[in-house]
């Protein structure tokens, strides 16, 4: 009776062991591991805040409480900054410790960090790429050298999630010696900014940057061998045309054809067409807008709904940022040097925030 006593409750508790085992092997399924969800970003260019902020702007959030532009945004869904840098301004304004202070700053709110270096002194866009001045005159090796140290500094000082190398730079960077045309030099150039992000970060994402989407792929596939991570465009409907349709399925393909994150890092639209200082607007006509967006708050708000939309649908799309949303009539109401982004602006003419915030969590 003893023996068979231990024989059952020997078997009882194998049993009970090989139950505890099946359980614990269920715990992890069979197969390759869940994919992570993607990190939508969901920015907003603030490069013009520092220089507001100084000037003593108050803003106010929805609630017309006063609030900083960053909780209020953060707090409306914004989870990413987009700060522009530039070499040696002519002012402290995106100059380098400007724009280290005010990335750890964003950092601090627990917000990402992305950077769009202009390598140049001053505004880079299509129509304009001029080289620092410190570094004009200089050959095209030393270039080369001093832009891979420029961005290693950058990199290693500011550790930003996003780094854009250059500015809309549909026809090149750094002219002459990084014009479109002498395309193995400009390819040099990228390459050497790629490779200090690389060389001096384990997670930064390089975005390689063009004004537009209709001529994109043909720009893309002349940097072909570029390291990158991220295919960034403009849209702004009164350059690029107002076909959202299009913008939407151009996003999807260049993403497939070139197996790179797409992204919208620039966009803007209206909320009225009227203004707030002496400074003319870039946007301030009805053939400017696009048809079912009316420039009024709601028509701001749609649009930017929208844009959220067609920048997160297809496989390989991770967001979008807004430009100038707060760049307000900050200098006063008959500054003719002032906003020329007051109507696109994320606050109204009161400087309290507008509807078009909430697209950013909204669904």
């Amino acid at each position: 009776m003893i023996l068979q006593s231990f024989i059952k409750k020997l078997a009882f508790f194998s049993g009970f062991a090989v139950l505890l085992t099946l359980v614990a092997c269920g715990d992890k399924p069979d197969g390759p591991d869940p994919v992570p969800e993607k990190f939508i970003i969901k920015a907003a260019d603030l490069s013009f805040l520092p220089e507001i902020e100084n000037a003593g702007v108050v803003f106010y959030n929805r609630g017309g409480q006063a609030e900083e532009m960053l909780k209020t945004l953060k707090d409306a869904g914004m989870n990413t900054v987009r700060i522009r840098l530039w070499k040696n301004p002519a002012t402290p304004h995106s100059g380098f410790p400007e724009v280290k202070a005010f990335s750890a700053k964003v950092r601090s709110m627990g917000m990402k960090v992305w950077l769009t270096v202009h390598y140049s002194d001053t505004w880079a866009d299509p129509g304009s790429q001029i080289i620092p001045a410190a570094w004009a005159g200089l050959g095209y090796y030393t270039v080369k050298d001093s832009l891979y140290a420029y961005t290693s500094t950058i990199v290693k000082e500011i550790n930003p999630d996003f780094i854009q190398i250059g500015n809309e730079i549909n026809h090149g960077m750094m002219w002459p010696q990084g014009n479109l045309n002498f395309l193995s030099n400009f390819k040099g150039l990228l390459e050497s900014g790629s490779n200090a992000v690389r060389n001096n970060s384990s997670n930064c994402k390089i975005i390689i940057h063009y004004a537009g989407f209709e001529e994109a792929a043909d720009f893309y596939t002349q940097i072909a061998g570029v390291d990158y991570d991220i295919i960034g465009l403009s849209y702004y409907p009164m350059w690029h045309g107002k076909n959202l349709g299009l913008l939407e399925t151009t996003l999807d393909s260049l993403g497939q054809r070139f197996d790179k994150e797409v992204l919208i890092a620039e966009t803007a639209y209206p909320f009225t067409l009227g203004w707030n200082d002496w400074t003319n607007n870039v946007v301030g006509l009805e053939e400017h807008l696009v048809d079912g967006y009316p420039a009024t708050p709601a028509g701001q708000k749609a649009f930017l709904k929208e844009i959220k939309k067609i920048s997160t649908a297809a496989k390989k799309s991770v967001g979008f940022a807004y430009w100038g949303g707060e760049w307000v009539a900050y200098k006063g109401t008959q500054a003719t040097d002032g906003s020329s982004y007051e109507n696109q602006a994320f606050y109204d003419f009161e400087n309290k925030a507008l509807p078009v915030i909430d697209a950013y969590g909204e669904y």
